[in-house]
């Protein structure tokens, strides 16, 4: 009822309702006949499709948005025709069903759906979408085996997430299979050779968080995907990609992220795969000093940047450099620098001490930046003039959402962010020469900025680790209104944290000594925030 807004629309859902609450005699209870009637109360059936797609998910399972839409995406359900709109229209659809109550917004950028929602979602599934077995859902039911794949024939959407099965030995015939969650099998070691040989409608295939280390592979047979748009196998141990998925020609959606173990991605898959309107390479590789030279990963990027300069409809990038040269390569393009949504420069040889955080300013879409274990970096530098020159406001990194530093041994400060009001994650993790976060000394030449930033905004989670010589976050109090959880530990010379007793509604976690020694503006700030220290056990 949340978009009902007269007193007649009230009136005719009312009788609505009484005159449906027969035809749900299979639900049993009068709560299910009420969330029936806000699933049909859906503005139309597309809505209704993105809505009963959650049920392939476990109850209470933390569904990230972006990840979702991808999947909706490759259904075919959104029908935008770029992909800016089409995401457009996903997260109009996930504010409408958070809206409705059908789901709980967990983070900004994470949904659930509750238990007895889910069992409705399932019962319209199976009971009532066109009389016919429309999913097949084991998810979460501590399967130690597979189901019978006999059952699997007539199924349209199919997930076994979170179940401990260790193989996949039998090969299914699914004729009308559009969708397969086999994500979060932690202890999965094998899939047989052939297992995806009778799927031809295949769209979407997740494989997220799947397998023992080092031990699964991808099977043969994977070249008889044809339809396949959607290729999750993200935070998996698979090492290498097979030369056969070449061969997918449909596919759009490529996920890595975080496939650490990942060394060999023959070259040519990229370029090769011409329709890919997304590849996900955030984290991907990292557990390898070196790949292989027949990798696209050999030479810490600038392959793998030649093969993308290739892809006609790449939108969405996400991308790990190792090298200082594959770097400039990329702020090169104004192709890629369009696409990027987050950036990791992972151990970055031949850098310099200096990176030209000025260069990131084009990056108008990037919400994730992370930077580890770059021992040279000493400065990112940001041209103060020049961003006050040509811009009529200074705030450059809007999108920015998320930022990690770890292991950045000579970096000193990350004045910068006062430039991403937005962020909304921090952390910073063994950076052992960090003296300040925000540096008032480098604003003296630009007084007029001073007046137009207010850091951290929006920022609701800060995480400071094993910084030994920092001693300030900013300057001045901060009022933190989004703020959930602050935590510090071995940050032994921070004896002032900028908080405005006004703020003191989120959690501080740290050692109790360090907390014993800080100093505080004045009696009604500390007395403020005693209560939301929470000591490390």
């Amino acid at each position: 009822m949340a978009y009902k807004n007269t007193a007649e629309e009230w009136r005719r859902a009312i009788v609505e309702l009484r005159r449906s609450a027969s035809k749900f005699a299979g639900l049993g209870k009068e709560v299910d006949r009420l969330l029936k009637f806000s699933y049909d109360s859906l503005q139309n059936d597309t809505i209704r499709s993105c809505f009963l797609y959650c049920c392939l998910y476990p109850e209470y399972y933390g569904i990230l948005k972006w990840d979702l839409i991808d999947c909706w995406i490759g259904e075919g359900f959104l029908g935008e025709s770029d992909r800016f709109g089409a995401e457009d229209q996903g997260y109009d659809i996930l504010d409408t069903l958070v809206r409705a109550c059908l789901l709980e917004e967990v983070e900004d950028d994470e949904v659930k759906m509750h238990d007895v929602v889910r069992d409705m979602a399932l019962w319209i599934a199976c009971e009532i979408e066109k009389g016919e077995r429309n999913f097949l859902v084991r998810a979460g039911a501590g399967l130690k085996e597979a189901p019978d794949v006999k059952g699997w024939e007539n199924v349209r959407r199919l997930s076994l997430m979170q179940n401990d099965i260790k193989i996949l030995s039998e090969v299914p015939t699914c004729p009308d299979l559009h969708t397969l969650f086999l994500a979060s099998n932690n202890n999965l070691q094998r899939i047989t050779d052939g297992f995806f040989k009778f799927m031809p409608s295949l769209k979407v295939l997740k494989m997220s968080h799947c397998g023992d280390l080092k031990v699964l592979k991808l099977p043969l047979g994977m070249s008889m995907l044809g339809s396949l748009e959607l290729l999750d196998i993200s935070q998996t141990s698979i090492g290498e990609l097979p030369e056969e998925l070449k061969l997918l020609v449909n596919l759009k959606c490529l996920n890595l992220r975080w496939a650490t173990w990942l060394s060999k991605i023959p070259r040519q898959l990229i370029s090769n795969s011409s329709r890919l309107h997304v590849l996900r390479m955030f984290a991907t590789g990292c557990s390898h000093s070196e790949a292989s030279e027949d990798s696209v990963l050999f030479g810490g990027g600038e392959v793998l940047i030649q093969e993308l300069l290739g892809l006609k409809y790449l939108e969405v990038l996400e991308l790990t450099l190792r090298s200082y040269h594959a770097l400039q390569l990329f702020l090169s393009s104004n192709k890629l620098k369009r696409c990027i949504r987050s950036l990791l420069l992972d151990e970055v040889r031949g850098t310099k001490s200096i990176i030209d955080a000025t260069a990131f300013a084009d990056l108008n879409h990037l919400n994730e930046l992370r930077i580890d274990s770059v021992a040279e970096l000493e400065e990112l530098k940001i041209d103060y003039t020049e961003i006050v020159r040509k811009r009529r406001e200074p705030f450059v990194f809007g999108s920015l959402h998320r930022v990690t530093l770890g292991q950045c041994l000579k970096l000193k400060d990350l004045t910068f962010l006062v430039f991403a009001p937005n962020v909304k994650s921090l952390q910073l993790l063994n950076c052992r020469a960090m003296e300040e976060i925000i540096s008032v000394g480098k604003f003296a030449e630009v007084p007029e900025v001073m007046g137009h930033i207010s850091p951290f905004e929006n920022l609701q989670r800060l995480h400071l680790f094993d910084l030994p010589r920092l001693k300030s976050i900013y300057w001045k109090p901060l009022p933190f209104t989004h703020l959930k959880e602050m935590r510090v530990h071995g940050c032994n010379q921070l004896k002032k944290l900028p908080l405005d007793s006004n703020s003191a509604k989120f959690v501080i976690r740290g050692e109790a000594d360090w907390w014993n020694r800080l100093q505080w503006e004045d009696d009604a700030t500390q007395i403020a925030f005693r209560s939301c220290f929470q000591p490390y056990p």
